[in-house]
């Protein structure tokens, strides 16, 4: 089993910023799909950024050129908030995805489907 934990949340004005931690209690593969989700109250949730073994990342639109997501060389996934906005508002959730040397990684660069989820970490921007 996987184990995610997410930290880092917290309330800060907009224009600040925040960085999100996300601990992975063990890689099951080398090849995997880490993400972070958001999900505000009343809406659906929205995918934020990903980032996969092989060095591809993507972002959402809404938070390209304000947010980064990045690994350490350990079982640490990080997302820079910067600049951030009362519409970031949302807890947002680490997710996984490990796949076997016999399977390839999404074609496209893509992450289409994650496994194992964190329990979330709230973060509130306040105009």
């Amino acid at each position: 089993q996987v184990q995610l934990v997410e930290s880092g949340g917290g309330s800060v004005q907009a224009g600040g910023s925040l960085r999100l931690s996300c601990a992975v209690s063990r890689f099951m593969y080398s090849k995997y799909c880490l993400g972070w989700f958001r999900q505000a109250p009343g809406k659906e949730r929205e995918r934020v950024a990903s980032t996969r073994s092989d060095g591809i990342t993507r972002y959402a639109d809404s938070v390209k050129g304000r947010f980064t997501i990045s690994k350490d060389n350990g079982k640490t996934l990080y997302l820079q908030m910067d600049t951030l906005k009362p519409e970031d508002t949302a807890m947002y959730y680490c997710a996984a995805r490990f796949y076997s040397p016999l399977i390839s990684l999404p074609v496209g660069g893509t992450c289409p489907e994650y496994n194992y989820w964190g329990q979330g970490t709230q973060v509130t921007v306040s105009s």
